[in-house]
């Protein structure tokens, strides 16, 4: 259990502890920096085993000088190009950086974009663990194109269809085999709604996991929203969770939102539901309490894969078993940090504890 501060000054003595403060003071925990420390330490031990859908992210900077002669669109002078791990790749990059070792499993094309996804998996991976290639789909692709650190456009390459039922099949043994070869301290379901994860799959591993006691954690997506049954971890945004549940609510209704996520907890069987609000930070519920965490003001330069630092350490903070407080606002203050990059990339360890001590220690 992690210490409480002794009186409620200790709280008021440094403004980085407003993030903390909460209706009930009792409830108020502040972390001091040798328990930090300790549990940043403890994440090497654990073997987080990550299922979605992967891709590369490509980036392509550029000088938009002049607007076209054939269009009224920019022209953007290509100055560099380069590649990188996204989706559930992004969430194994964020476990890797934060000192764990992940175990990533998805399924890609038998294509050149496939292979390049692989040499890129080399860098945090030895071997391809649960990488299924599969002739029967493309490998996802984003290309991003940028000028003074401003996304201009977007391109996907993709298939969005769900597995054929072989290859389910054999995705879905696959994964059982590494559960049971290895110890498994958590299991993600990262969703980007691209056909990887199907129903039957998250149903057997869920109950797989369940059986095991492993901590299951999901970022949803819309298709397959309502089929994360008996999870200990649901982790939609605002966004996510209004639609999935057909609810009129607005963003800063929070004792609402409370009220539903109650609901919605209760009929999904859900431990903790940590709903990400962008700009008024993350909502966590434990069914009978729940926790605002605000946003931490920063230089907004790009949201992209920031939910994905948010699974990522909350997946972390849990198994290392620290409480709901604790795990929002240090998920909520890594997603804050990785949104200054205007570029997909993954949490620094160093940084994060850094800004959580800053957050956190007891003066």
């Amino acid at each position: 259990m992690l210490k409480k501060p002794k009186d409620f000054q200790q709280c008021l003595s440094t403004n980085e502890f407003v993030y903390l403060c909460s209706n009930n003071f009792e409830n108020r925990i502040i972390v001091n920096k040798i328990e930090l420390e300790k549990t940043f330490d403890s994440f090497s031990d654990y073997n987080v085993l990550i299922i979605g859908d992967v891709m590369v992210d490509a980036y392509v900077w550029g000088k938009v000088e002049r607007i076209s002669p054939e269009a009224p669109v920019p022209i953007v002078s290509c100055v560099n190009r380069e590649s990188r791990l996204g989706g559930a790749a992004n969430v194994a990059l964020n476990i890797k950086s934060m000192g764990a070792n992940p175990i990533l499993c998805s399924v890609i094309g038998n294509d050149e974009k496939g292979q390049e996804f692989l040499n890129l998996l080399t860098n945090i991976q030895d071997e391809q663990y649960g990488i299924v290639v599969s002739d029967h789909r493309r490998t996802t692709v984003k290309t991003r194109f940028i000028s003074d650190n401003q996304h201009i456009i977007r391109v996907d390459e993709e298939d969005t269809h769900e597995l054929a039922d072989e290859i389910e099949i054999e995705f879905i043994d696959h994964i059982k085999s590494l559960i049971d070869k290895h110890q498994i301290h958590a299991v993600v379901f990262e969703d980007y709604d691209k056909g990887v994860i199907t129903k039957k799959l998250i149903e057997e591993i869920t109950s797989l996991a369940n059986g095991k006691n492993i901590p299951i954690l999901v970022d949803p997506k819309k298709r397959h929203y309502s089929d994360y049954k008996n999870v200990t971890l649901f982790k939609p945004n605002f966004k996510e969770f209004v639609e999935g549940s057909n609810l009129k609510l607005e963003k800063g209704d929070i004792e609402g939102l409370f009220t539903e996520a109650k609901n919605f907890q209760n009929k999904m069987g859900i431990n903790k539901l940590l709903i990400t609000l962008s700009e008024l930070g993350v909502f966590i519920s434990n069914e009978n309490t729940y926790e605002h965490i605000p946003a931490v003001v920063r230089e907004i330069a790009d949201v992209s894969g920031a939910g994905d630092t948010v699974i990522s350490v909350a997946t972390l903070c849990l198994a290392a078993g620290m409480n709901a407080k604790e795990i929002a606002a240090i998920s909520n203050l890594a997603g804050g940090i990785v949104c200054e990059i205007p570029v997909v990339v993954p949490i620094e360890k160093e940084q994060l504890l850094k800004e959580s001590i800053k957050l956190f220690a007891q003066v």
